[in-house]
């Protein structure tokens, strides 16, 4: 069971009197603890917006009404000042940085099972219900969960970024519009084109802008949030309304030394404020996404809704990575097969509809 469990179970049992708890006089002023938090994107991204706007002053509010003796100063890295992108886990693993946004997508190869929404696209689209069913899959699959605490972290709330679609400089109807093209796309999300025609181009949303509006690439395979905040509609005016579906992108995490140097009850309102960031996040993406994706079509970009008899032949066309990619973990010792079964479970007993099972032969 994970320590976040643990934690929140024995709060639950435990009498009121734990949350409200006062130090003896004698200890004097509360501890002082500084914690830097670091993030590879910049706080105009969500993720990053809300742990700035939510998370840490939330924090903050409930340790004083708490009378928890525990004041923290808190260090803000945004931006990959501290960070750079792709390498957070690494900055708090190594105490560089004590807290911040670990984007798993391009943490593949140390947490990989993470990702596991990003092999078997065109499901789940509720940003919130992804993110539920990935901590689920944490705390039921041993392996999975523990893949945090192998590098020192705790993980406290996860973020799935809203449905996946195409932004081209060229208008994008069916699967014969995509040969020939460059599309830029997040690491394991260069699979969804592969067998199209088209091409994937490295790269992130710090990157897109520039690479289209230079040629190295044609679009760019990414989400209305994201988009938006990267104005990729600017350079790529037309919008193939795919529907890859939502993709758990990565989630809010301390250093285990960091939570450790806290007051047992200081632990419990970050593990109980990191569960809740979790669904704020999610009601302030998707409210984001439907606002971002307005906000680029009254600013001239153009919106196609791919036919559901193309779309269901894309997602035939591509090929069953999901299978080798469980079946590779499975090698290396990690429950891969387990996971994408227990995934694709998930999503049917919520009521997915399922355009194509990854887990089937």
């Amino acid at each position: 069971m994970t320590t976040r469990r643990r934690l929140l179970r024995s709060l639950a049992a435990a009498p009121a009197a734990v949350l409200t708890w006062h130090p003896p006089a004698a200890r004097g002023q509360p501890q002082r603890l500084r914690v830097t938090v670091a993030a590879g994107h910049p706080p105009v991204f969500l993720w990053v917006k809300l742990l700035d706007e939510f998370f840490i002053p939330e924090v903050d509010r409930r340790l004083k009404e708490a009378g928890v003796p525990l004041a923290i100063e808190w260090n803000r890295a945004y931006g990959g000042t501290l960070a750079k992108l792709g390498s957070e886990l690494d900055t708090m693993r190594d105490g560089i940085s004590d807290a911040g946004f670990v984007s798993t997508v391009f943490e593949a190869a140390k947490m990989p099972l993470q990702n596991v929404s990003y092999v078997c696209p065109f499901g789940v689209e509720d940003v919130f219900l992804l993110a539920s069913i990935v901590e689920r899959l944490q705390e039921s699959i041993k392996g999975m969960g523990e893949a945090w605490g192998r590098h020192g972290l705790v993980y406290l709330g996860g973020a799935a970024l809203d449905t996946y679609h195409v932004w081209s400089r060229k208008p994008i109807r069916g699967l014969a519009d995509l040969k020939g093209l460059k599309i830029s796309a997040p690491g394991p999300s260069a699979n969804w084109i592969k067998e199209t025609g088209a091409v994937a181009v490295a790269g992130t949303l710090t990157t897109y802008y520039n690479d289209i509006q230079t040629g190295v690439s044609d679009g760019a395979l990414t989400f209305a949030t994201g988009a938006g905040a990267a104005k990729l509609h600017e350079v790529a005016p037309h919008i193939c309304k795919v529907g890859f579906g939502a993709m758990f992108g990565g989630a809010i995490a301390i250093g285990r030394r960091t939570l450790d140097k806290m007051p047992e009850a200081a632990r419990a309102v970050v593990l109980a404020v990191g569960r809740e960031w979790t669904r704020a996040y999610a009601q302030a993406q998707t409210a984001l996404a439907e606002r971002r994706m307005a906000e680029m079509l009254a600013a001239g970009a153009q919106a196609i809704e791919l036919d559901p008899a193309e779309r269901r032949r894309w997602a035939e066309t591509i090929p069953n990575v999901a299978k080798g990619w469980a079946k590779d973990l499975d090698g290396k010792g990690l429950p891969g097969t387990a996971v994408l079964k227990a995934y694709m479970r998930a999503q049917r007993e919520a009521g997915v509809p399922i355009l194509r099972d990854w887990s089937a032969a």
